[in-house]
């Protein structure tokens, strides 16, 4: 029996089926590569669902994480400290607005709940959100999520939700009045296939929003981080909004999620409105710190611009390939078949991890870090799986 077989059936005897059973094993990584508990190599194309954005065991983590392991682990929200003191300061700063707060939770189901409740702070109750939409598995996020399947089991869920079609400007002036606490969506879909919308959707969405004093939320937790080669994918609109929400790509690789408040409403939490015990911890705070500087230091998101045009350029020569799209380094391949999850497992055999969001989409979302060898492997890879499906 495989090691990796063996980690499936104590996987089976330990864990709750809400995963399924994991196939592969991972045990060590370096960078843009991983290995499994057989000893095989892979390229890793989805760094952990966004998360990975330096990869695996880079220094300048260890280092952080390590120095600060020395110094504190964990102080609760009952006092600070000077990681979260400059963290805070931090995204602050990127939002470019200093009527900016934070508040520190652990995920992105955690930053929308915090949304959610801080919307609700305005005195009105009515939350929108948008067909298609991924804002997270807890009670108060699956309520704002727009995918039936995910839903269904758990319904009754948070009433007063309002569902539109996303990337419908049309649609959200129907629904959009004085009575919304919240309109909640983001820059692009990622779970629903990396669906991006059309330039200017986000801007008059701020236009309308603005007019009726509604809240504006963009769920940032895939975008952001340089993600999209911006910090939190929707600069390209020149706009701000009151809300943006983070996880993912936020702690380099340790749980951490964030919600920003910007202008009147960083005012509306009070002592005891929301809380998170793990929140903001010193070494979470460590390792998103250090993954901010590396990634100003090194100019890292201008080089995400460069590989998102390689990867379109050359992925799209495939025929067997609809379209791609996404920004930066989170990219959908949207194929002409429906054929997404075998490929994905073909793709995995010949060492490459990538995700089929549905039958006919490909997500990849490698570090930041990829090496142009690595992209160049992947490229390569992908058309020799392709060819085996033109023959």
């Amino acid at each position: 029996m495989s090691n990796n077989s063996i980690a499936q059936s104590r996987w089976q005897s330990a864990l709750q089926n809400n995963y399924g059973v994991p196939e592969v094993s991972l045990v060590k990584g370096s960078g843009a590569e991983v290995w499994d508990a057989d000893g095989k190599e892979y390229l890793d194309f989805l760094g952990g669902i966004a998360t990975n954005i330096l990869g695996h065991a880079h220094p300048v983590l260890i280092e952080a994480i390590s120095a600060q392991a020395k110094e504190l682990s964990h102080v609760s929200n009952l006092y600070s400290h000077p990681r979260v003191l400059e963290l805070a300061e931090k995204l602050v700063q990127l939002t470019g607005r200093a009527d900016s707060k934070v508040f520190f939770a652990n995920s992105g189901a955690e930053a929308n709940e915090a949304a959610i409740k801080l919307s609700r702070l305005t005195g009105r109750k009515r939350i929108i959100s948008t067909l298609g939409s991924f804002h997270g598995r807890t009670i108060g996020a699956l309520s704002i999520t727009g995918q039936i399947s995910k839903r269904k089991a758990f319904l009754p869920l948070l009433s007063d939700v309002k569902f539109i079609a996303y990337n419908d400007i049309a649609a959200a002036k129907k629904v959009i009045r004085k009575k919304v606490a919240m309109i909640i969506v983001e820059p692009i879909q990622g779970e629903n296939g990396v669906v991006v919308p059309d330039l200017g959707y986000l801007k008059e969405l701020r236009s309308l929003t603005t007019k009726h004093g509604v809240l504006l939320a963009f769920d940032c937790v895939q975008t952001g981080m340089g993600r999209t080669g911006q910090w939190f994918g929707y600069e390209n609109e020149n706009i701000v909004p009151d809300i943006i929400t983070l996880a993912k790509g936020l702690g380099g690789g340790l749980p951490l999620g964030a919600m920003i408040a910007i202008g009147d409403c960083a005012t509306l939490f009070e002592p005891g409105s929301h809380g998170s015990t793990f929140g903001g911890s010193p070494m979470a705070c460590a390792s998103a710190l250090a993954s901010i500087k590396f990634l100003e230091d090194e100019k890292i998101l201008e080089r995400v611009k460069q590989i998102e045009l390689s990867l379109k350029l050359e992925i799209s020569k495939n025929p067997i390939v609809e379209t791609v799209r996404g920004s930066g380094l989170l990219i959908g391949i949207v194929l002409k078949e429906p054929i997404a999850k075998k490929y994905v497992g073909d793709l995995q055999k010949l060492g490459i991890l990538a995700n089929a969001t549905s039958e006919t989409v490909i997500r990849i979302a490698p570090p930041l870090i990829v090496s142009d060898s690595q992209v160049g492997y992947f490229i390569e890879t992908f058309r020799k799986v392709a060819l085996t499906y033109e023959r």
